[in-house]
């Protein structure tokens, strides 16, 4: 088995890499959103027709026109009602008028004196204008009594109209609810008809061309079309189904997540072993069951992966000199001899760290996985 290693690249390389990743799946979401849009400008259906459609004529035709008599009654007492209040201040100033004149009388009856100002002629045109205000009080007072009478009749037959109307605006409104939910439905079938292939595609892609050298393309578009499919149906499905499709969908993609790493752990991939085999070699654990390989300098320690930095290891003469060395735990071969170069090397990776010799992996995977 050959055993290829990736170039990682510069870490500025990689953060440019993830960034206009990003910044990719923000445009094919933009994108995205512009042909959503567009599908949104379909006319729907308009109230206002459905309305002239359901509605009477006449009955309309009438209560606009009563309505408008009703607004003239309405004013015609308001305006009466401004001319009484007049008539009334008029009353009330004449008649402290006359008050004032009688007390005048009173109190020159008191004193005997001539009495001249009662017999003026001022007093008696008060009198006859306060009489004659008084007279255009209550006919004021009954004009409006009956302007009054009037609007009362006429907003009672405004109402029985208004409520045959509304009877019939309710009719309207139903249908107009039922067209325009079938309007959203249409416009959601016909989003979803674009995105959901659009949404295979690139699931396609991701899926096929995981390890590829333009994945980054096919996962900023899988999951700016993800995010508009979800947008979408969270804007024209109800709050009820759209919860079950949202469970549904996560229940689908746990599952399969949970599946693919269980599969990782009991079938594991060679690169996967081979980056678990590495790192067990660096903290100096059996990278089968993670028993601490006690070999040179470590044969008398102990450590775990957070405690390995804090161990203190004294080297002696002896102990710089490579063995041969077997897990005790499980027994796993380790360290053997390189069958080129005859020195010891690490058993579980691809290379002999002294002569370069790549050794096939593939039975030792094969052993582990029977």
């Amino acid at each position: 088995m050959t055993t290829k290693t990736q170039n990682k690249g510069l870490w500025l390389h990689r953060f440019a890499i993830h960034f206009f990743t990003f910044l990719l799946t923000i445009l094919f979401f933009w994108v995205l959103g512009f042909l959503v849009r567009d599908i949104e400008t379909i006319k729907g259906p308009d109230f206002e027709e459905l309305e002239t459609k359901h509605l009477d004529p006449d009955l309309k035709k009438s209560h606009e026109q009563l309505t408008k008599e009703a607004e003239e009654l309405s004013l015609q007492i308001k305006n009466l009602k401004e001319k009484q209040s007049i008539v009334q201040q008029s009353s009330q100033n004449l008649q402290q008028t006359i008050n004032q004149l009688l007390e005048i009388k009173r109190i020159e009856l008191q004193k005997n004196q001539p009495q001249q100002a009662i017999d003026a002629p001022d007093f008696s045109n008060s009198l006859n204008v306060f009489l004659e205000n008084q007279k255009k009080y209550q006919e004021y007072s009954l004009t409006i009594a009956e302007r009054v009478e009037q609007e009362q009749n006429l907003q009672r037959v405004i109402k029985k109209i208004s409520d045959q109307l509304e009877a019939q605006r309710k009719t309207a409104w139903k249908e107009f609810e039922t067209l325009h939910k079938h309007h959203r439905l249409k416009l959601a079938f016909l989003q979803l008809a674009i995105l959901l292939p659009l949404l295979a595609v690139a699931a396609f892609f991701i899926l096929r061309k995981r390890k590829g050298l333009y994945f980054p393309i096919y996962l900023a578009f899988g999951i700016a079309t993800l995010l508009k499919v979800g947008l979408v149906l969270h804007e024209y499905f109800p709050g009820r189904y759209f919860k079950y499709i949202l469970i549904g969908a996560l229940l689908l993609v746990v599952t399969k997540l949970l599946i693919y790493f269980i599969r990782l752990v009991a079938f594991p991939k060679m690169q996967a072993l081979l980056r678990q085999y590495r790192d067990a070699y660096e903290k100096f654990l059996c990278p089968i069951c993670e028993y601490p390989i006690r070999t040179g300098p470590r044969r008398f320690l102990y450590w775990t992966r957070r405690s390995l930095a804090k161990s203190i290891v004294h080297t002696h003469p002896g102990d710089q000199q490579e063995e041969i060395y077997t897990c005790p735990h499980c027994g796993q071969a380790l360290y053997e001899e390189c069958p080129a170069c005859h020195k010891v090397r690490a058993a579980l990776l691809p290379f002999c760290s002294h002569c370069g010799t790549q050794k096939n992996l593939e039975e030792k995977q094969s052993q582990n996985d029977e």
